[in-house]
């Protein structure tokens, strides 16, 4: 599985911009995704996850409501939609993707690379 970011840039706050993750490789072997971000001097933080099928979803408290995931099944692309950005949302934004496990099954996460979204005030 090969996950592919792109979108990032820089944006004045209170801009938008959508992250795209492009999904290749095995996909049925997947279960949930999501959009992880990590700051300069801080550790990697969840931003989003959505479950297998465009299911439940989950977003950090300090993007509810600004930001929305979601994916296209048909493109195997994942978005995230940034709106009201802030100068503390500037950071590399990595998608994720979570292999499905069977009982007692032990696999690492997939990682995109990263793309760097940087808020100016």
């Amino acid at each position: 599985v090969q996950l592919v970011e792109s979108g990032g840039g820089l944006v004045q706050a209170g801009g938008s911009l959508r992250l795209s993750c492009a999904v290749s490789g095995n996909i049925r072997s997947l279960n949930a995704m999501g959009w992880y971000r990590q700051a300069p001097g801080k550790q990697r933080e969840l931003v989003a996850t959505m479950h297998p099928g465009g299911g439940s979803t989950n977003y950090a408290d300090s993007v509810k409501g600004r930001f929305t995931i979601s994916r296209d099944n048909a493109k195997n692309t994942m978005y995230l939609q940034m709106n009201s950005l802030k100068p503390a949302d500037t950071a590399v934004y990595y998608c994720n993707a979570k292999p499905w496990l069977a009982p007692g099954e032990n696999l690492p996460d997939y990682w995109g690379k990263g793309t760097l979204v940087t808020v100016s005030s």
